[in-house]
C-alpha cells in the first residue's frame, strides 16, 4: 500500500495493522478511516471527531471491558458516543507515546468479535 504524503502517520500505521487481518479494508472519510470485514466495520480511526480534539482508535471489546478500560484508565482510554453502550472502546492515540502492541491488541480482539467465525479462527489462532 503507498503511503499518501499527507496521511497522518498514525493512521498509517494503523492500516497496516488492520490490513493484515484476512478480508479486511479500509475506507477514508475526511480524517477519519472506517476498518471493515465483509462489510461489517470492526474499527474506527477518529480525528477530531465532532470537534472534540482527540486522535483515536475504536474498537468492540467483551461485554463489560470498555467500562472497567476507560475506569481504569481515563487518560488513556473513554467511552466513545454511539458506540460504547454496543460494547466499543477508544483508544487515545494523541497522549503520551503510543503503544502499538496494544493498539494491535485491540483491533484484533475487535476484529474476532466482528469478522465471521471461519475468519476470526484464523486470526486466533495468531493471539
Amino acid at each position: 500500500m503507498v503511503r499518501r504524503s499527507s496521511e497522518d502517520p498514525r493512521l498509517t500505521r494503523l492500516t497496516e495493522i488492520a490490513l493484515a487481518l484476512p478480508e479486511a479494508t479500509r475506507q477514508i472519510y475526511g480524517s477519519h478511516a472506517q476498518f471493515l470485514v465483509r462489510k461489517k466495520t470492526f474499527a474506527y480511526f477518529l480525528d477530531n471527531h465532532h470537534g472534540d480534539g482527540i486522535v483515536a482508535v475504536t474498537g468492540k471489546v467483551l461485554p463489560g471491558d470498555n467500562k472497567a478500560l476507560a475506569e481504569a484508565q481515563p487518560g488513556r482510554f473513554y467511552l466513545p458516543a454511539y458506540l460504547a453502550s454496543k460494547g466499543w472502546v477508544a483508544l487515545r492515540l494523541d497522549v503520551g507515546k503510543v503503544d502499538w502492541d496494544e493498539a494491535r491488541e485491540l483491533l484484533l480482539g475487535s476484529y474476532t468479535l466482528i469478522a465471521p467465525r471461519r475468519l476470526a479462527e484464523q486470526v486466533k489462532l495468531e493471539l
